[in-house]
């Protein structure tokens, strides 16, 4: 047996041994920041897969298809990964979770998740993958039953007066996870055989409870918009889907024009459905310029920073929705014109849309690389 000198095995196995606790506080340093970004996750998160597809779905439309692949592509990745991310909440943080389950502010972010399954349902269809897309309308149809009654049982056992006062353009969010079910039921309602005439009842029902929302969500907008004090922190991206809502119902709303029930007493809705289609695309078209002067406002005359927050996501979706709300219009109404201004939007909506994934990149980026706050 060799015999070592004392030490010799302290001198050797020193570097490594010391080598261990710096590696072990790195990946602790790292494992905490991941905890605490999914632990603060936002609920709403999953509009980045709405802005993503919907932008994808116009500029297919518009035959511009591999850049549509490519958008594509993305939500195919993004959407699981924000659900592997949810997920990882409800093990890792679930007070967290239900905390913004149960709040009156947040709860109707969660609507999101309905609108991004749907949209990207329909990016499925396009492409040939009709069950796909018939699933993924079957489980929006699930969340949406059940975040339906969770959320106005929410509003209503939970909220305050002060609650109340914070009306914000999030509580729109219903409005349109209510109609994206109406865009994805009608494309693939004939793939239900003898009970697609349930569903195309369905999906006329779903539009008409999206613009009751609407009018009860719209009313207590405008009222706290225009009749009490507005500071900087009340302007944010998510007023932009009080446009989106309508621009979604206008799309929601050409779709039902187009698609043929052969049922009598929905044949007879039609005249109905062009007025108010027509009226809600008009609703849409006038909050634009008032939006962008709430941001001159926010930004140019009270030098609020402009920075990265996910809310962004809830900006980039109304726009390109309301480029392929105007498609759709045009093809409903036999109106060329339109189309015109669709085209021109699309390209708006990605500029957007590009900008908001160089800002999430470079917070994630500096999320995963700077010591956070609480570790100094």
């Amino acid at each position: 047996m060799t015999h070592r000198q004392p030490g010799m095995e302290r001198v050797q196995a020193g570097p490594a041994v010391a080598a261990i606790p710096g590696h072990v506080e790195v990946r602790s340093r790292f494992s905490d920041r991941v905890a605490q970004a999914i632990a603060a996750l936002y609920p709403g998160y999953f509009a980045l897969v709405m802005a993503t597809g919907i932008i994808s779905n116009a500029l297919f439309l518009e035959n511009h298809r591999p850049l549509s692949a490519a958008l594509f592509a993305i939500n195919l990745v993004a959407y699981p990964v924000l659900w592997l991310l949810t997920g990882m909440r409800v093990v890792m943080a679930r007070k967290a979770l239900w905390a913004d389950l149960t709040s009156p502010k947040l709860v109707f972010a969660f609507f999101t998740m309905v609108a991004a399954t749907d949209v990207l349902g329909v990016g499925m269809n396009l492409r040939g993958w009709g069950g796909a897309a018939t699933a993924m309308w079957v489980f929006a149809l699930i969340l949406w039953i059940g975040l339906i009654y969770l959320s106005f049982g929410v509003l209503t056992f939970l909220n305050t007066a002060h609650g109340a006062n914070v009306v914000h353009g999030g509580w729109l969010i219903a409005i349109v996870g209510t109609e994206s079910l109406v865009i994805l039921g009608a494309a693939i309602s004939p793939s239900f055989g003898a009970q697609q005439q349930i569903v195309l009842v369905l999906i006329h029902m779903f539009w008409g409870i999206g613009l009751a929302l609407y009018g009860i969500f719209i009313t207590l907008f405008a009222y706290r918009i225009f009749f009490f004090d507005v500071e900087p922190d009340d302007i944010t991206p998510l007023l932009w889907v009080v446009m989106g809502a309508a621009a979604i119902s206008t799309n929601a709303g050409s779709v039902l024009i187009l698609t043929h029930t052969h049922l009598s007493f929905l044949e007879s809705m039609r005249p109905f459905i062009d007025g108010v289609t027509l009226i809600m695309w008009a609703w849409a078209t006038w909050w634009i310029p008032l939006l962008v002067l709430f941001g001159i406002w926010k930004h140019g005359v009270r030098r609020a920073p402009i920075q990265y927050t996910p809310m962004l996501w809830s900006l980039v979706f109304p726009l390109g929705m309301y480029a392929l709300a105007r498609l759709r219009l045009s093809l409903a109404a036999d109106f060329a014109p339109l189309r015109a201004v669709s085209s021109a939007m699309v390209w708006v909506a990605l500029f957007a849309w590009a900008l908001t994934s160089i800002g999430l990149a470079r917070t994630v980026w500096r999320g995963l690389t700077q010591p956070s706050a609480a570790n100094g």
